[in-house]
């Protein structure tokens, strides 16, 4: 009888949710212009290296972060890159922050759908989407190279033309972090191919990455801090060297940096984001973003102004790879939002505006 109680009570979650898979719609990430048809003037090879949890040049100095990151700054600068500051995330996580990005939309968490991730995340980031179309479309032979398969778990289909990770090799059950490859290894190998082809890479890392998720499995707020500032260390070593190597085989490549979120360092556990609080060091801490480009020759467009958020940035580097700044006419608003369980009504927020002020907005 317990299971049969138990069993009821669980269909009554299970159809709503079934029904809310079947009903949803991808009309969120439809583009209010002709972006995706963008024709590249200009072709160099792109690499987006994303780093999980690496926080602005802005805030590392601030809050629970007190971390002198110099030297790391300071080997970006001489080698031709332009550090933008109080850049931020428009969401919470790993999904959540990349479907936008490569959307170049707000999805707004599907307004709640679950109150989890947003619905075929991996899809978006992996299968189809505006940018990784751009970029096909131009020609570019597109990679996806990660040192986990955090993104494949579900396997959506591959829309990349290259991966470093077989589905054959993926575990049916596995979070994607039970295996680390080493990184450096297909960006020399993928390097070294189609030299005659322009090319756009996708390049996961997962360091620095943020404080444990769950309360359970938190080691508290300063030991999670001290580990934080202990996988920045090994993040900026990857980094030095994978740039290093880039700019030996293409030095006029477009070499982008931009993090997905923060580091949530300060929090004891990562879910403490869905708790109300105006505490700007607390909030930034959970969505500043590093952004740092190397431009082709040293060459910085003056757009380079619009860069605030990971929503825009494609959009305005499709802009200045198509020397038509239209497209900057459909800028998506730079605000950041998360979903708030505690302290309030539940529900979506906008927790940074678009000038970068921290508010508490409901959706």
């Amino acid at each position: 009888m317990l299971q049969i109680v138990l069993a009821l009570i669980g269909l009554f979650w299970l159809f709503p949710t079934i029904k809310n898979q079947w009903t949803y719609s991808n009309e969120w990430t439809q583009q209010p212009d002709d972006i995706e048809d963008v024709v590249f003037k200009k072709r160099p090879n792109v690499y987006y290296i994303q780093p999980d949890g690496y926080v602005n040049i802005s805030e590392m100095d601030k809050g629970a972060y007190q971390i002198d990151n110099s030297d790391y700054w300071n080997f970006l600068r001489e080698n031709g890159f332009k550090i933008y500051p109080n850049i931020r995330s428009n969401y919470s996580s790993t999904l959540v922050s990349n479907s936008a990005t490569f959307t170049m939309k707000h999805h707004y968490y599907n307004n709640g759908f679950n109150f989890s991730e947003i619905a075929n995340a991996r899809k978006v980031i992996i299968s189809d989407n505006p940018v990784l179309n751009a970029f096909k479309k131009n020609g570019y032979k597109t990679h996806f190279l990660a040192e986990g398969s955090y993104l494949l778990t579900n396997f959506p289909e591959m829309g990349y033309d290259v991966s470093n990770f077989d589905y054959n090799d993926i575990e049916l059950i596995t979070d994607g972090f039970q295996k680390e490859e080493d990184i450096l290894v297909p960006i020399e190998k993928y390097l070294n191919l189609d030299t005659d082809k322009s090319k756009f890479f996708f390049i996961e890392i997962f360091k620095p990455g943020h404080v444990q998720s769950l309360k359970t499995v938190s080691k508290g707020a300063q030991k999670e801090a001290e580990i934080y500032k202990q996988n920045l260390a090994i993040s900026n070593e990857r980094l030095k060297k994978i740039i290093t190597m880039i700019q030996e085989k293409d030095p006029n490549g477009l070499i982008l940096i931009m993090a997905d979120h923060g580091g949530y360092v300060g929090y004891e556990y990562m879910l403490e984001v869905r708790n109300k609080t105006l505490d700007r060091d607390r909030v930034y801490s959970a969505f500043s973003t590093q952004l740092s480009i190397k431009w082709p020759y040293g060459e910085v467009p003056e757009i380079d102004e619009n860069f605030k958020s990971g929503i825009n940035t494609f959009r305005i580097l499709f802009s200045y790879l198509s020397e038509n700044n239209a497209y900057l006419d459909h800028l998506q608003e730079d605000a950041t939002y998360t979903i708030i369980k505690d302290g309030a009504p539940q529900g979506i927020y906008k927790c940074i505006d678009g000038d970068g002020k921290v508010v508490f907005i409901k959706h």
